[in-house]
Formats: C-alpha cells, sequence, structure tokens
C-alpha cells in the first residue's frame, strides 16, 4: 500500500485497536508489529510509540510478553493477546467502526471545496475589522 502521512492525532486513536488486531494472528515481536502497521498503509511507526504502546497494553492485561532466544542473533520479545486482550478487541473494533461510519456519513455531506465561501464560517462578505452595524460608506 502507498505510505501516507496521517495527523498523528488519528494514529494516538486507532493504534492500540490496530496492534491488538495484528496480535489476534498469533504472537509475534515489535519489529514485525511495526512492519505489519506499515505493510498495512499507517505508515512508519517509530519505537518511541509502539513500545510504550506495547507496556501499556502488557500492563492493561491485554497481552503477555515473553522473551525467546534469537536464530543466531539477540532474543526478542514476543507479544501475545490475552483472552481480556481477545474481548477488549472484539468490543474496540466494534466501538471504531460504528465510529467510522458516523463520521464517514458525517464528512460525505462536505460540499465541494470549489463551491465554498471565502471564509470558512461567515463567507465572502465577512471582514473580522468592520462592525455589521456601520454604514457601507464607513467600512
Amino acid at each position: 500500500m502507498p505510505e501516507h502521512t496521517w495527523p498523528s492525532e488519528w494514529l494516538r486513536g486507532v493504534l492500540d485497536v490496530c496492534v491488538l488486531r495484528i496480535l489476534s494472528g498469533g504472537p509475534t515481536y515489535g519489529y514485525a508489529i511495526a512492519a505489519r502497521l506499515a505493510d498495512s498503509g499507517l505508515g512508519a511507526i517509530k519505537g518511541g510509540t509502539l513500545y510504550p504502546l506495547l507496556g501499556r497494553l502488557e500492563t492493561s492485561g491485554l497481552v503477555t510478553v515473553e522473551w525467546r532466544a534469537g536464530d543466531g542473533g539477540p532474543g526478542r520479545k514476543y507479544y501475545e493477546l490475552t483472552d481480556h486482550g481477545h474481548r477488549t478487541l472484539a468490543r474496540r473494533a466494534a466501538q471504531w467502526e460504528a465510529f467510522t461510519r458516523t463520521t464517514g456519513d458525517l464528512l460525505a455531506s462536505v460540499p465541494d471545496a470549489s463551491r465554498a465561501p471565502d471564509h470558512p464560517v461567515h463567507g465572502p462578505a465577512h471582514h473580522p475589522h468592520r462592525r455589521p452595524d456601520q454604514p457601507e460608506e464607513n467600512r
């Protein structure tokens, strides 16, 4: 998929449920999770974002962690979804689906930009330094 630069606040809102979804496929390690997120179109997620999130998921009881020996290299920390994590994923995925449907319906009604007024709230006649009660010649 093409690489996108998504607003960071959007990623913060959905990253945990995306990580839970990846982990629902079985135990895996941080680098592989980051690669799956990137391959899915979310872009490159830095370790400084991903590893604290994985720590919070562990603290919340949604994942367990196990160190495994590496094949000829250093060991890796594997993350696995708990039963609580599976239930949370199902609930959060349903909530996210409802949320995106709601926002999608709202945003589907955004007017064509070529027909939008000059000012998003007041239209082309609004001038922030003029009082509306001033006669035309004093404006």
